[in-house]
């Protein structure tokens, strides 16, 4: 299931430059050449592990892994011929991000294994990271931007999200809350500020949210 949702993250980024056939054939590539080995260095008793690295449920494999890999495909690929992609009907984004941000509960608090006080926690601290990510995002935007935006909302509350992975069971709520906060700042000036001066096509972020706030949340968890 994470590996699906890995692919899926990656799709994301090369939006408008790839057939079905094409995709059928690099995803399965990628999974084999990629996903697998990199689950194994965290997971699998591989080098990452034996250093003590920690991932609770994917910050490291699902999350840097997709926002790295979107980013070398969307570089290798080259920008698409439109590149005015604009989100069409925020009212189904937002029930998106609703969707999601429940299933996350299931895909942090599951990693548990167990429904338990380290699930509970783990579902805890990662609305807490969630929300005040969406708070700070929606700051962002009203002071740079002049308003506040559903897009940017959403997209906050998926950067907390993201960022929290890794650390949820292994933090407590003030953690969160900093993780949560830091995201967004991250995620936004990589989306805002990086994406422009270097020039990539990444058409949904994947690198800006989950590769950077997936990177601050593997390394925040070794903080808190």
């Amino acid at each position: 299931a994470f590996a699906g949702l890995t692919a899926a993250l990656v799709s994301g980024g090369i939006v408008g430059r790839m057939k079905t056939k094409a995709w059928i054939l690099f995803i399965v590539l990628w999974v084999t050449f990629a996903y697998i080995p990199i689950a194994h260095w965290v997971w699998g008793g591989g080098w990452l592990m034996q250093m003590g690295a920690l991932d609770f449920a994917g910050g490291t494999v699902v999350h840097i892994n997709s926002g790295i890999s979107a980013l070398a495909a969307a570089i290798v690929l080259g920008k698409r011929k439109d590149t005015s992609l604009l989100p069409h009907n925020l009212g189904y984004a937002v029930l998106g991000a609703g969707l999601l941000w429940f299933g996350w509960m299931g895909f942090n608090g599951g990693s548990g294994l167990a429904a338990d006080g380290l699930a509970a926690n783990a579902i805890l601290v990662s609305n807490i990271a969630a929300a005040i990510a969406l708070i700070v995002w929606t700051a962002l935007d009203t002071y740079i931007v002049g308003k506040p935006t559903v897009l940017g909302a959403i997209s906050g509350a998926v950067a907390g999200l993201v960022a929290i992975t890794p650390a949820a069971g292994f933090v407590d709520v003030s953690g969160a809350l900093i993780i949560g906060a830091v995201a967004s700042l991250v995620s936004y000036a990589a989306i805002y500020y990086l994406k422009p001066k270097l020039g990539y096509d990444d058409a949904l972020d994947v690198f800006g949210i989950h590769g950077m706030s997936g990177i601050w949340g593997a390394i925040a968890t070794g903080i808190f």
